[in-house]
Protein backbone atom coordinates (compact mmCIF):
# COMPACT_ATOMS: atom_id res chain seq x y z
CA UNK A 1 0.00 0.00 0.00
CA UNK A 2 1.47 3.34 -1.03
CA UNK A 3 1.34 6.70 0.80
CA UNK A 4 2.86 9.11 -1.74
CA UNK A 5 1.64 12.25 0.03
CA UNK A 6 3.90 11.63 3.03
CA UNK A 7 7.05 13.73 3.29
CA UNK A 8 10.17 12.23 4.90
CA UNK A 9 11.38 13.88 8.10
CA UNK A 10 14.85 13.49 9.64
CA UNK A 11 13.38 13.60 13.16
CA UNK A 12 10.22 12.38 14.89
CA UNK A 13 7.31 14.84 15.15
CA UNK A 14 6.97 17.05 18.20
CA UNK A 15 4.22 16.80 20.78
CA UNK A 16 1.20 18.78 19.57
CA UNK A 17 2.02 18.29 15.88
CA UNK A 18 -0.65 16.93 13.56
CA UNK A 19 -0.34 13.20 12.96
CA UNK A 20 0.44 12.18 9.39
CA UNK A 21 -2.45 10.11 8.07
CA UNK A 22 -1.54 6.87 6.33
CA UNK A 23 -2.88 3.49 5.31
CA UNK A 24 -0.90 0.25 5.58
CA UNK A 25 -1.65 -3.46 5.28
CA UNK A 26 -2.11 -5.55 8.40
CA UNK A 27 -0.55 -8.96 8.77
CA UNK A 28 -3.88 -10.34 7.50
CA UNK A 29 -3.65 -8.11 4.38
CA UNK A 30 -6.46 -5.81 5.54
CA UNK A 31 -6.25 -2.04 5.13
CA UNK A 32 -5.61 -0.08 8.35
CA UNK A 33 -5.97 3.71 8.17
CA UNK A 34 -4.81 5.98 11.02
CA UNK A 35 -7.53 8.62 10.53
CA UNK A 36 -10.24 5.96 10.95
CA UNK A 37 -8.62 4.42 14.02
CA UNK A 38 -7.92 7.69 15.88
CA UNK A 39 -11.66 8.48 15.83
CA UNK A 40 -12.13 5.46 18.12
CA UNK A 41 -9.52 6.52 20.70
CA UNK A 42 -5.81 6.93 21.26
CA UNK A 43 -3.50 5.07 18.88
CA UNK A 44 -0.04 3.90 19.89
CA UNK A 45 2.34 3.33 16.97
CA UNK A 46 5.28 1.08 17.86
CA UNK A 47 7.96 1.25 15.17
CA UNK A 48 10.43 -1.65 15.17
CA UNK A 49 13.21 -2.81 12.81
CA UNK A 50 12.69 -6.53 12.17
CA UNK A 51 10.28 -9.38 12.72
CA UNK A 52 11.76 -12.52 14.29
CA UNK A 53 14.40 -10.64 16.33
CA UNK A 54 15.12 -10.27 20.05
CA UNK A 55 14.01 -6.85 21.30
CA UNK A 56 11.30 -6.60 18.65
CA UNK A 57 9.87 -9.93 19.83
CA UNK A 58 9.93 -8.80 23.46
CA UNK A 59 8.05 -5.58 22.63
CA UNK A 60 5.41 -7.30 20.50
CA UNK A 61 4.89 -10.02 23.12
CA UNK A 62 4.33 -7.31 25.76
CA UNK A 63 1.81 -5.56 23.54
CA UNK A 64 -0.16 -8.75 22.96
CA UNK A 65 -0.05 -9.81 26.62
CA UNK A 66 -1.24 -6.35 27.74
CA UNK A 67 -3.70 -5.67 24.90
CA UNK A 68 -6.75 -5.91 27.18
CA UNK A 69 -5.29 -3.25 29.50
CA UNK A 70 -4.60 -0.95 26.54
CA UNK A 71 -8.11 -1.49 25.17
CA UNK A 72 -9.63 -0.82 28.61
CA UNK A 73 -7.97 2.61 28.45
CA UNK A 74 -9.53 3.13 25.00
CA UNK A 75 -6.25 2.76 23.13
CA UNK A 76 -5.24 0.69 20.16
CA UNK A 77 -1.60 -0.41 19.93
CA UNK A 78 -0.07 -1.46 16.62
CA UNK A 79 3.39 -2.52 15.57
CA UNK A 80 4.94 -1.11 12.38
CA UNK A 81 7.90 -2.59 10.53
CA UNK A 82 9.20 -2.62 6.97
CA UNK A 83 8.70 -6.38 6.79
CA UNK A 84 6.09 -7.72 4.36
CA UNK A 85 2.63 -8.56 5.62
CA UNK A 86 3.53 -12.22 4.90
CA UNK A 87 6.53 -12.09 7.24
CA UNK A 88 4.52 -10.24 9.90
CA UNK A 89 1.73 -12.84 9.68
CA UNK A 90 4.15 -15.78 9.97
CA UNK A 91 5.82 -14.11 12.96
CA UNK A 92 2.51 -13.27 14.66
CA UNK A 93 1.26 -16.84 14.19
CA UNK A 94 4.49 -18.39 15.46
CA UNK A 95 4.64 -16.13 18.53
CA UNK A 96 0.89 -15.95 19.22
CA UNK A 97 0.59 -12.16 18.83
CA UNK A 98 -3.02 -10.96 18.94
CA UNK A 99 -2.55 -7.31 18.01
CA UNK A 100 -2.24 -5.63 14.62
CA UNK A 101 1.18 -5.48 12.95
CA UNK A 102 1.45 -3.15 9.98
CA UNK A 103 3.71 -3.50 6.95
CA UNK A 104 5.48 -0.32 5.85
CA UNK A 105 7.06 -2.11 2.91
CA UNK A 106 7.80 1.11 0.99
CA UNK A 107 9.23 2.83 4.11
CA UNK A 108 7.01 5.90 3.62
CA UNK A 109 5.45 5.94 7.10
CA UNK A 110 8.62 5.32 9.11
CA UNK A 111 10.38 8.02 7.09
CA UNK A 112 7.51 10.52 7.55
CA UNK A 113 7.49 9.88 11.31
CA UNK A 114 11.29 10.23 11.54
CA UNK A 115 11.88 6.59 12.53
CA UNK A 116 14.06 5.42 9.66
CA UNK A 117 17.34 3.56 10.06
CA UNK A 118 19.03 4.34 6.74
CA UNK A 119 22.04 2.04 7.24
CA UNK A 120 19.73 -0.98 7.30
CA UNK A 121 16.85 0.49 5.23
CA UNK A 122 14.31 -0.34 7.96
CA UNK A 123 12.29 1.38 10.65
CA UNK A 124 14.17 2.46 13.74
CA UNK A 125 12.78 1.83 17.20
CA UNK A 126 10.26 4.32 18.57
CA UNK A 127 6.77 4.90 19.91
CA UNK A 128 4.22 7.60 19.08
CA UNK A 129 0.95 8.14 20.95
CA UNK A 130 -1.72 9.89 18.88
CA UNK A 131 -4.91 11.35 20.34
CA UNK A 132 -7.95 12.87 18.66
CA UNK A 133 -8.06 16.67 18.80
CA UNK A 134 -11.35 18.64 19.13
CA UNK A 135 -11.69 18.73 15.32
CA UNK A 136 -11.42 14.93 15.15
CA UNK A 137 -7.89 14.92 13.72
CA UNK A 138 -4.90 13.05 15.12
CA UNK A 139 -2.41 15.02 17.23
CA UNK A 140 0.89 13.77 18.58
CA UNK A 141 0.59 13.32 22.34
CA UNK A 142 3.86 11.54 23.12
CA UNK A 143 7.03 10.50 21.25
CA UNK A 144 9.73 8.12 22.43
CA UNK A 145 12.74 7.34 20.17
CA UNK A 146 15.05 4.56 21.31
CA UNK A 147 18.40 3.14 20.19
CA UNK A 148 18.66 -0.42 18.83
CA UNK A 149 18.19 -3.03 21.52
CA UNK A 150 16.36 -0.75 23.97
CA UNK A 151 12.76 -1.82 24.57
CA UNK A 152 9.83 0.50 25.19
CA UNK A 153 9.23 1.89 28.66
CA UNK A 154 5.67 0.57 29.07
CA UNK A 155 4.81 2.56 32.18
CA UNK A 156 5.88 5.81 30.56
CA UNK A 157 3.78 5.13 27.45
CA UNK A 158 0.76 3.84 29.40
CA UNK A 159 0.80 7.02 31.51
CA UNK A 160 0.07 9.01 28.33
CA UNK A 161 -3.19 7.18 27.58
Amino acid sequence: MRNPSLTPSPTPPGVGSPAHDFALLTQDKGEWRLSEQVRKGDVVLCFFPFAFTGTCSVEMKCISSEIAAWQAKGAQVVGISCDSHHANKAWAQREGYTHVILSDLHREVCKAYGFYWADLNVASRGTVVIAKDPQGQGKIKFVQARPPGEAMNWEQVAAQI
